[in-house]
């Protein structure tokens, strides 16, 4: 099998995965009542899960993506507005790559 061939079949097979626990995870949901506990344990996973995500990239990038990063946390406590954080590390990450 040539590498081109692995590469997307991996993809595929990457793909199907996710889908598939996406689906079974909504279908288990199915099974059990929304308690305010369950709610909100569900609640705070995604929010350790986004940290998680973030800590690992602050730990391996630059300064530059650091800053973006600091910029976003500061829109987002300053607004409550996750679109105007996200739209403003951008920004900053982009204005940053285009002047350097």
């Amino acid at each position: 099998m040539s590498a081109e061939a692995t590469a997307y079949l991996t993809i595929f097979l990457m793909a199907a995965v996710t889908y598939g626990t996406r689906i079974a995870g909504a279908e288990l949901m199915t099974l059990f009542r929304i308690t305010s506990r369950v709610d909100a344990f569900l609640k705070s996973m995604a929010i350790s899960v986004m940290v998680a995500i973030v800590a690992s990239a602050i730990a391996q990038s630059g300064f530059r993506e650091n800053t973006a990063t600091l910029v976003a946390a500061a829109v987002m406590a300053a607004t409550r507005s996750s679109i105007g954080a996200v739209t403003a590390g951008m920004l900053v990450a982009a204005a940053w790559t285009w002047l350097a």
